[in-house]
């Protein structure tokens, strides 16, 4: 089939050829000057571009070997050591005798013979996750050998994305506070476990044992509103039982 052509049309197109030529050079010159000063600054600087790439290249390598080499290498030690701390600890939660109770506690926190306790544990694994579980245990056993200060030290250490051991940990500080007669510090720290984790264990608990503190400082507007929560929130709880009794006797005190 023919193709047909508008007279004149050929002149038309030679034009507009050279036009787009025109515009493709100035493009490609344009992209020279650019790459032109591009290369002049790599040039200038790339001492200094070179050096930040190493850098950041050594800093992420230098993560990796740390953990694979250094932290992986300890918490897997960590774990071997912390197994019979962990073994003591438990055997002094199901013990029936005081002294035993005590003695085993005792041996999880100072360990025996080549083997580390607790206390031992998260000083030499500190940056383990092994390392700040054994904060917790440490606390917890030195709570139940009434070395409050102790307790409080190393539970104050503990960090966790666990649902309820953070609550508890705020809690046994609470706890502590209370047994040193520091009631306002055992409030605030009621009210961090409170806050720490929303379940109906741990929360019902220390909305209580918040209220009988803010009773005993003598806040039983305070005091009221903790009892009214687990009333409305958590009446299936334990610490509803006997909850009315203790609303009577906040209000009671205004």
């Amino acid at each position: 089939m023919a193709t047909y052509k508008k007279k004149g049309s050929s002149k038309k197109t030679k034009t507009a050829q050279k036009e787009q030529d025109s515009t493709t050079a100035e493009v490609f010159d344009t992209l020279d000057e650019k790459a032109g000063k591009t290369e002049a600054f790599i040039g200038k600087y790339q001492n200094y571009i070179i050096g930040i790439i190493a850098v950041i290249a050594i800093g992420v390598l230098g993560y990796l070997g740390y953990n694979k080499f250094i932290i992986q290498p300890q918490q897997e030690e960590a774990v071997r050591e912390i197994d019979l701390a962990q073994q003591h600890f438990d055997q002094a939660v199901e013990a029936s005798s005081r002294s035993e109770k005590d003695s085993l506690f005792r041996l999880s926190i100072e360990g025996m013979n080549n083997n580390y306790g607790f206390v031992d544990i998260a000083d030499e694994y500190s940056s383990t996750k092994t390392g700040n579980l054994a904060h917790y245990y440490a606390g917890m056993a030195y709570l139940n050998l009434s070395e409050w200060t102790k307790a409080i030290e190393h539970l104050d250490q503990f960090t966790s994305d666990d649902e309820i051991m953070p609550a508890l940990a705020k809690g046994a500080i609470g706890k502590a506070f209370l047994a040193l007669e520091q009631n306002e510090d055992a409030l605030d720290y009621f009210d961090q476990a409170i806050k720490a984790s929303d379940n109906e264990f741990t929360k019902p608990m220390f909305l209580f044992k918040a209220g009988i503190t803010a009773l005993e400082l003598n806040k039983p507007d305070k005091a009221l509103a903790y009892f009214k929560r687990i009333k409305e929130k958590y009446p299936d709880s334990d610490n509803a039982e006997n909850i009315d009794a203790f609303i009577g006797k906040a209000i009671a005190m205004n």
